[in-house]
C-alpha cells in the first residue's frame, strides 16, 4: 500500500529524477512555459514554486540553494530579478497547467506548464 508517500517516480531512478526537474525548470524559467506530460508537469509545479519562493527571499543563502537546483546561470539570474519581482506580492501560485490532449505518438496526456501572469 502507498499510504504516506508522495510524489512519482516518472519510471527514473532517483538521480534521473532529479536531473529531468532540473532541466524541466531550467526551461520554464527560461522560456516562461514548457510543453510535457501531465505527470512530469504535475511533478514539476512544486519544484518551480519553491524556487521561486527561494528567488523572492533574494539572500545569498537563497541563491545557493537555486544554485545546487538549477543548470543555467543566466536563468537563475533572470529567475532573480524579473521572475521574482513579478511575483513579489503573490503568495503562491505561479504556475498553471493547461491539459493538452493526447500525444500523437503514444497518446500520452500532454499538457502546457506556464508562469501564471509572465510576458517574457
Amino acid at each position: 500500500m502507498r499510504h504516506r508517500v508522495a510524489g512519482r517516480k516518472l519510471n527514473r531512478n532517483t538521480s534521473q529524477r532529479k536531473a529531468l526537474l532540473r532541466g524541466l525548470a531550467t526551461e520554464l524559467f527560461k522560456h516562461g512555459k514548457v510543453q510535457t506530460t501531465e505527470a512530469r508537469a504535475k511533478s514539476l509545479r512544486p519544484v518551480a514554486e519553491k524556487l521561486i519562493t527561494l528567488a523572492k527571499r533574494g539572500d545569498l543563502h537563497a541563491r545557493r540553494l537555486v544554485a545546487g537546483r538549477m543548470y543555467d546561470p543566466e536563468v537563475q539570474q533572470k529567475l532573480f530579478t524579473e521572475i521574482a519581482d513579478l511575483y513579489r506580492d503573490r503568495q503562491g501560485g505561479y504556475t498553471r497547467i493547461y491539459k493538452l490532449g493526447p500525444r500523437k505518438g503514444d497518446a500520452a496526456p500532454m499538457a502546457l506548464i506556464e508562469l501564471v501572469d509572465y510576458e517574457g
